[in-house]
């Protein structure tokens, strides 16, 4: 299991992206970034293509294809230095594209870590984003603030069920889709949640 925190065969790697409206220098990327290290991961916080290409302002249609080629290469990049493992995570829109190239391509990452998954758009429950849900066969942390307007902790809860791979809920009381302003202690817990949890860290897939 992976609570050592460290692998004795070689680097466990985190890529982390961002949401709609954000960056890679997001404060929460960065607070988990700084709680990872502390435990021996390395993280590279990751701008979108989108972002790349656009310093302000959300994805446009045909942006999502794109942003998760971009995912996908520097994953393949992050392979290329033989790690003992590699997450992908992200925050909202990041979580769920990287949730979709995981679906995509099984194998290619060995868990994820997905914060304020937008299940749906506020107020509207029945537009549901879970159509990749059952090809999702790659270990997943949702990390889910009961206040987010993107999900009830109860649609959240029902929506998972759609995944054949091992999936926990981390939920995170009093928070919003942005998880709240305590990054610190809220990345602490998450870190705890990720690591100490056999079921995502101690599959490893084969590529």
């Amino acid at each position: 299991m992976l609570c050592s925190r460290a692998s004795s065969t070689g680097l466990n790697f985190l890529l982390l992206t961002h949401g709609a409206g954000s960056n890679r220098n997001a404060p929460l990327l960065v607070a988990l970034e700084n709680a990872f290290h502390a435990a021996n991961i390395e993280v590279l916080r990751y701008d979108l293509s989108f972002r790349q290409e656009r310093p302000h302002g959300p994805p446009r249609p045909g942006d999502a294809a794109r942003d998760r080629e971009g995912l996908r290469e520097q994953i393949l990049k992050i392979r290329d230095k033989k790690p003992e493992r590699v997450w992908l995570g992200g925050h909202s829109y990041g979580g769920r594209q990287s949730s979709m190239l995981a679906a995509e391509a099984p194998g290619l990452v060995d868990a994820l870590l997905l914060l304020s998954y937008p299940l749906h758009p506020p107020r509207k429950p029945q537009e549901l984003r879970t159509e990749h849900f059952p090809n999702l066969r790659t270990p997943a942390l949702f990390v889910h603030g009961v206040r987010d307007p993107f999900a009830t902790s109860g649609e959240l809860t029902s929506a998972i069920v759609l995944i054949p791979a091992y999936v926990s809920l981390l939920e995170i009381e009093g928070a919003g889709h942005d998880l709240g302003r305590h990054h610190s202690d809220v990345s602490s817990k998450i870190v705890s949640a990720f690591l100490d949890d056999s079921g995502l860290s101690e599959k490893k897939l084969s590529v």
